[in-house]
């Protein structure tokens, strides 16, 4: 597993180099925003762990750049623990937070937990010979249409204009496909499974971002305003007091 760490304090950078390495993962870092979002685009990473306060370019910025191209499990870390900075990095697209100075065994729980649940776009199909191109040409209509006989329609939930492949792991609304952070992917699959059922914030919290303890809510609220935007706003219901549903 490579993670890409862009932290400017170089000793911090170093300290969490060491620790993260000594768990077997690999590191690259950057020491500001505009180094990290090169070496983002440049390699291929299974994490990415951003400071807020950065020169040049901010974490927030960061991450927002990022998630144009990138469904990848960002993790903050903020000197501070405020809503500011809370709220800002949830809304950017980042995945969960840490606040600084962070217990190495904390940062590496949170960063295997960001890691089990990221879910991964299938390869794309490879493209098709000349020779398989023209074939295919030559087949009948109705033999070049994909085969949903074996497809398991258990495996799609349907929510008026939603539907959720659970299989597939594939989100579509009015027939358009939804692009979906993997956290927002868990939450909503959360959602689905219990459809009209009021989950807690304690509940998502332990069942999608497998916290063995007590985190922080306002990772759910963030959340849940996101997934809102994507499949719309009137999807989820706040349950005042008790937590949110997926109406049926």
């Amino acid at each position: 597993m490579t993670i890409l760490l862009v932290e400017d304090d170089e000793v911090i950078r170093r300290s969490v180099t060491m620790a993260l390495e000594r768990y077997g993962y690999r590191v690259m870092s950057a020491g500001d925003g505009l180094t990290g979002l090169e070496l983002f685009r440049e390699g291929r990473h299974d994490l990415l762990l951003l400071d807020v306060m950065l020169p040049g370019l901010d974490g927030i910025g960061l991450c927002r750049r990022i998630r144009e191209t990138s469904m990848d499990p960002v993790l903050m870390m903020s000197a501070r623990g405020d809503a500011l900075d809370v709220v800002s990095g949830l809304e950017a697209g980042a995945d969960d937070y840490v606040v600084k100075p962070v217990d190495t065994s904390v940062l590496v729980a949170r960063i295997r937990s960001l890691l089990r649940r990221a879910v991964y776009a299938p390869a794309p199909a490879p493209a098709p010979t000349s020779a398989s191109a023209s074939a295919s040409a030559q087949r009948p209509a109705d033999r070049a249409r994909p085969d949903r006989s074996r497809r398991d329609d258990r495996a799609l939930l349907v929510f008026g204009d939603l539907t959720v492949d659970t299989a597939g792991l594939e989100v579509s609304l009015a027939g358009r496909p939804v692009a979906l952070a993997p956290t927002e992917l868990r939450l909503l699959l959360e959602f689905a499974a219990n459809p009209g059922t009021v989950l807690d914030r304690q509940t998502l919290l332990r069942n999608v971002w497998d916290y063995g303890w007590d985190g922080d809510s306002r990772v759910v609220d963030l959340c849940v305003q996101r997934l809102r935007k994507k499949i719309g706003a009137d999807r989820v219901e706040t349950v005042r007091g008790f937590g949110y549903k997926l109406r049926r």
